[in-house]
């Protein structure tokens, strides 16, 4: 009974289909948003003849019909010039343990409790790196607890807190002067425009699983570089000042560009290494940028970027509590 009448002879105890209106409330919402600052914000600029709008939606499967179908005829009809969708990403389901998350069966982790219970960067960048786009994905806390121990405590996380105690312990907490950079420094330079590359690419067409493979990719470029280079045994302290100079530059490269994945820690990130507005640009050519961090520079050395969850004694205990928690494999697959 509840809805927008038809209105048609015949049809008087009629109401459309809740897709009908439903997705008119993203004009709504946008005036909504609008009218918050309406000095500066035009709602009808975005939708309006707005050919200098690029507009995605990103949908489930089960949603693609009512957005790709129904909502365009709805606004075509109107003979107004509203803006059509150019892109909708479309995702397979994302599910629990191989079944439905389930608020009424109280299966799944949801995101009230989700970030009171660890940071939002892991929640934000396991979705992402696992993201259901060419099948359905499977949510387990076993999954996700290797995801954030392996890829961001033990890959990102781990060079930068390499970097900067190394530094510390050699040279106290300032850009160190000395060296100039040599072949192994031209073959991490080129190492790091391919991953940024293959990032960007990945990013403009919406493959997210892809674009994290290619930010791990540029992750990893850190560590190897730190394990050929081994400053640790390095007697040359002019070189190890390069080496870990290159190295602080790199992680700044790596808090700009991950941002969109773990946007937090790259601001604590950020943060730690004194960067001004002006110096969180796009990286240009790795060369360059790997030399952007001057000597004589300070830096603060912070927390880890991402605490490990549990460790070899303690892991299954918190997956065991989490299934327990918020069902888990014993739990109905409905």
């Amino acid at each position: 009974k509840w809805g927008i009448p038809i209105g048609w002879p015949g049809y008087e105890d009629k109401v459309f289909y809740v897709w009908f209106d439903a997705p008119i409330e993203y004009l709504g919402a946008t005036k909504e948003w609008a009218d918050l600052d309406p000095q500066r914000r035009d709602w009808r600029s975005w939708w309006h003849e707005a050919d200098d709008v690029r507009y995605v939606q990103f949908l489930g499967k089960d949603n693609i019909p009512f957005h790709s179908i129904n909502f365009p005829i709805t606004i075509m009809g109107s003979g107004e010039p509203w803006k059509l969708v150019d892109y909708i990403k479309g995702f397979n389901y994302l599910t629990y343990y191989g079944g439905k998350f389930s608020t009424s069966q109280q299966r799944g982790v949801f995101m009230d409790a989700a970030i009171d219970l660890l940071p939002a960067d892991f929640w934000r960048y396991t979705l992402l790196a696992n993201a259901p786009e060419s099948d359905d994905a499977e949510f387990t806390w076993d999954g996700f607890s290797f995801t954030v121990n392996k890829d961001l405590a033990g890959i990102f996380g781990n060079f930068v807190s390499r970097t900067l105690k190394l530094t510390e312990s050699r040279f106290g907490a300032v850009i160190p002067a000395g060296g100039e950079p040599g072949p192994e420094e031209a073959a991490l330079a080129a190492g790091i425009d391919d991953a940024i590359a293959t990032y960007a690419t990945e990013m403009e067409a919406l493959r997210f699983r892809q674009a994290a493979f290619a930010l791990r990719t540029l992750w990893t470029q850190g560590n190897l570089y730190l394990d050929r280079v081994a400053p640790w045994h390095e007697p040359d302290a002019d070189r190890v000042a390069c080496i870990l100079r290159t190295c602080i530059n790199l992680a700044r490269i790596e808090a700009v560009v991950s941002h969109a994945y773990v946007p937090f820690a790259c601001e604590r990130l950020s943060s730690d290494l004194g960067l001004a507005e002006h110096e969180r640009h796009w990286p240009a050519a790795a060369s360059e940028e790997l030399r952007a961090l001057q000597p004589g520079r300070s830096w603060r050395l912070g927390e880890p970027l991402f605490p490990r969850i549990g460790d070899r004694s303690t892991l299954a205990t918190w997956v065991a509590g989490m299934e327990a928690r918020f069902g888990g494999r014993e739990g109905p697959a409905s």
